[in-house]
């Protein structure tokens, strides 16, 4: 939550140094003006209290004019980032959906002021690494609509190009891309080799707060111990870059029972076939090694997936 909040402020100050007022309005009033604030719909009274999410997540956007370029200049961009952050958590229970975010782009791309200010609001929700909603999946949509749009020249492009090939690797409910990891011993296998009814990919760096402390999360959770014990799960630690004397002086901090690796050449950085730009990260995998969670930092989710898929 404190995340959160932190870049939801940011938005804040991003609008209120970027708001123009025109000398007229000056003129004809001393006070200044309060902040268009946009209110999400009330789920009707009648309506039964399962079907409140559908409807929501239907007509979130009803009372929004997006063809009103000038909210976009006197917004309350921290309420807007926070009723973004809602939607967002309305579409939590069908994570693989794109088709509301699909046309929630459709509607803001009216016009190049509305596209960009939508734009805005969902990389710092979906994409920001620090943001607790962060979601490829339903940060697709939001680049595909860039790229269908007429208000981009071929530079513009290159930005949203470049995310969308990352946003597509290893998506929810598709197999992840392989990787061939290397051992103390300089052995090399895979991770399609790995024989197990789930496998936690942990990318991770020696001496990263974070990292020790989804380290420290996993061994102090009894589920995921219990798996660990039982060989139905296994903990891929992997290293992304190169310097090993880093990775070797760190190698008694990872737990015996983990395998414990590096990536030989910094090929999955190469090759961009893992989106390294936030480290940690874990991936959960299933036994076909199809993604059940995607770059994630939150051990108790990993807990959360495994528990429904084993009825507990």
């Amino acid at each position: 939550m404190l995340r959160f909040l932190c870049f939801v402020c940011a938005l804040s100050a991003f609008v209120a140094c970027g708001r123009r007022t025109s000398s007229q309005s000056v003129a004809a009033s001393s006070e200044p003006a309060r902040p268009a604030v946009f209110l999400p719909p009330r789920v009707p009274a009648a309506m039964p209290p399962g079907e409140a999410g559908a409807y929501l997540r239907e007509h979130y956007w009803d009372r929004f004019d997006f063809a009103d370029t000038l909210f976009v200049r006197q917004a309350d961009t921290m309420q807007m980032a926070v009723a973004f952050a809602q939607f967002v958590a309305l579409l939590a229970d069908t994570p693989t959906d794109p088709q509301p975010m699909q046309q929630l782009m459709r509607s803001a791309s009216t016009s190049r002021t509305m596209l960009d200010y939508f734009v805005y609001l969902a990389s710092e929700v979906l994409h920001d690494p620090n943001s607790p909603l962060r979601n490829d999946e339903f940060y697709i949509p939001v680049l595909e609509a860039q790229l269908a749009s007429p208000f981009y020249d071929e530079y513009e492009r290159l930005g949203p190009e470049y995310e969308l090939r990352l946003a597509r690797q290893n998506r929810l409910g598709h197999r992840a891309n392989d990787i061939r990891y290397t051992l103390a011993s300089g052995s090399s296998q895979q991770l399609y080799d790995l024989k197990a009814d789930y496998v936690l990919l942990f990318i991770n760096n020696p001496g990263c707060p974070m990292c020790r402390d989804i380290r420290e999360a996993i061994v102090a959770s009894p589920l995921l111990d219990a798996l660990i014990g039982s060989g139905r799960l296994k903990v891929l630690a992997l290293y992304p870059d190169e310097d090993l004397g880093e990775w070797e002086a760190y190698r008694g901090h990872i737990p015996a029972r983990w395998i414990n690796a590096y990536d030989k050449g910094c090929r999955v950085r190469q090759t961009e076939s893992y989106d390294l730009s936030a480290i940690p990260a874990l991936y959960l995998l299933d036994r076909d090694k199809s993604v059940l969670v995607k770059d994630s930092t939150d051990v108790g989710q990993i807990e959360a997936v495994i528990a429904r898929l084993e009825g507990l």
